[in-house]
C-alpha cells in the first residue's frame, strides 16, 4: 500500500487549518453549510452532466486502487515470465497449460492462452494491444471525471461568491453586518480552491498514474508473452524485461 495521497491531503488541509490559527482567525468562520452544499453538490452534478454514467462509475470504481496505490510488481512479473519461459523451453508451449488455472490476471491469462492454443505471434499482438488500448481509453475517461470536478470546482465557488455578494448589496441598509456578510460570501470561492486543488485534482492525477503503471504493467506481460512464444532464451527475456522498467521501480538488488 501507498499511503501517499492521503498523507498529502492531510497535509495540505493540515497547513490551511494551521494558517487559520495563526492569523487568530476562527475555523468555524470557513465552515459555513452552504457555500460547501454549493461547491460540492454542484461540483459533483456538473461533473456528472459532463461525462456518461458509465464513465462516472468507472472512475468511482478506481477509487479504490487509486487509494491504496497498490499496482502490480514489475519484478515479480519479470520473474515469473522467465519461470515461464523456462517452463516453456524444457517442456514444450503446451506445458503452460498447467499453470492458466493459478493464473489470476485476466491479461496475462488470455496471453497464456494464446500461446497455448498456438496463435501466430501478429495475431496475438494485436489482441493484446487491442485490449490495452481499450483499457486505457477507459482508465482515462474514469480519470477524466475528477479532472473535470476539478476545472469546474473554482468556476462553482465563484458563482456562489457572486450569489452572496447580491445579498450582500440588499442589505447595504445594515452597515453592521457588511464585514461578516462579505467574509462570509468569499467562503465559496475558499471551498471551490480547496476542492479543486485539494481534492479533485490530486485523486485525478493519482489516478492517472496508477492506471499508467498498470498499463506499463500490462505491456510487460505482453512483451514478455510474445518472447516466450518466439523460444526466447530466459536470460536473454529476463535483461530485455527489466530493460524496459525504469531502475527505481526495481528492487536495489535488481537494478
Amino acid at each position: 500500500m501507498d499511503p501517499l495521497l492521503i498523507i498529502g491531503l492531510l497535509l495540505a488541509f493540515g497547513s490551511v487549518v494551521a494558517m487559520v490559527f495563526m492569523e487568530g482567525a476562527h475555523l468555524s468562520s470557513l465552515l459555513l453549510p452552504a457555500p460547501i452544499v454549493l461547491v460540492v453538490g454542484a461540483t459533483i452534478a456538473v461533473g456528472l452532466a459532463s461525462t456518461t454514467w458509465r464513465d462516472a462509475l468507472h472512475g468511482i470504481r478506481l477509487l479504490p486502487r487509486t487509494f491504496t496505490g497498490k499496482v502490480p510488481s514489475p519484478a515479480e512479473t519479470i520473474e515469473r515470465l522467465v519461470g515461464l519461459a523456462r517452463t516453456a523451453r524444457a517442456e514444450g508451449l503446451l506445458a503452460l497449460d498447467a499453470t492458466l488455472a493459478g493464473t489470476t490476471d485476466r491479461f496475462e491469462r488470455t496471453a497464456l492462452q494464446g500461446i497455448v492454443d498456438g496463435m501466430p505471434g501478429d495475431e496475438l499482438r494485436i489482441l493484446l494491444e487491442e485490449e490495452i488500448g481499450t483499457r486505457e481509453r477507459a482508465d482515462a475517461a474514469g480519470a477524466g471525471f475528477f479532472n473535470s470536478m476539478g476545472g469546474y470546482a473554482p468556476t462553482i465557488g465563484i458563482i456562489g461568491t457572486v450569489v452572496s455578494l447580491t445579498h450582500v448589496l440588499e442589505n447595504l441598509s445594515d452597515p453592521s453586518n457588511l464585514g461578516h456578510m462579505i467574509a462570509a460570501a468569499f467562503v465559496a470561492t475558499l471551498w471551490g480552491l480547496l476542492t479543486s486543488n485539494f481534492i479533485w485534482l490530486p485523486i485525478g492525477s493519482r489516478m492517472e498514474r496508477i492506471c499508467a503503471l498498470e498499463t506499463e504493467e500490462m505491456v510487460l506481460v505482453m512483451e514478455g508473452s510474445l518472447a516466450i512464444l518466439e523460444g526466447s532464451q530466459p536470460a536473454l527475456l529476463e535483461d530485455r524485461l527489466r530493460a524496459m522498467v525504469p531502475r527505481h521501480r526495481l528492487p536495489v538488488e535488481a537494478a
